[in-house]
């Protein structure tokens, strides 16, 4: 399996408001960035759409280690929250409504798919990639 580093970062300009996403895939010494943005978003929801959105460019099964800033994203996949949200019929351990099940729904799916080991880094503390993620997200979601 070939094996592809991804950085992402979503952002929002007011929670909820207008949002955008920035990821860095890079393959040997390959970068490809990619972005986009929604005009009435949620930070989280960006979050999201940035690591489904490279998991889903990736032409074939990889071996991908996916760094983020974004506690949410991290642990709900590594410590099996939005496995067990969607076992009980998108609904929390305390039988609340789990938050963005389309997206965590598409996010599990693309997780079957790949071998994805999530890395949480702190934001805004100099990271290279999650800088430019960072700004790509802030630039499109500046666009609405």
């Amino acid at each position: 399996m070939l094996h592809v580093d991804i950085y992402t970062d979503g952002s929002c300009l007011r929670n909820p408001g207008p949002g955008g996403w920035g990821a860095v895939l890079v393959y040997k010494k390959i970068e490809k960035e990619l972005s986009g943005g929604e005009a009435d978003t949620t930070n989280n929801r960006m979050e999201l759409t940035a690591a489904i959105e490279a998991l889903s460019a990736l032409n074939k099964p990889c071996d991908v280690t996916m760094t983020t800033d974004s506690k949410y994203l991290c642990d709900g996949i590594s410590k099996g929250w939005a496995a067990s949200w969607k076992k009980k019929g998108w609904r929390k351990s305390d039988g609340s409504p789990a938050l963005n099940p389309d997206l965590w729904e598409k996010l599990l799916h693309l997780c079957e798919i790949h071998d994805v080991n999530f890395v949480w880094v702190k934001g805004h503390a100099g990271h290279p990639y999650n800088e430019r993620c960072d700004a790509m997200a802030q630039a499109r979601a500046r666009e609405f």
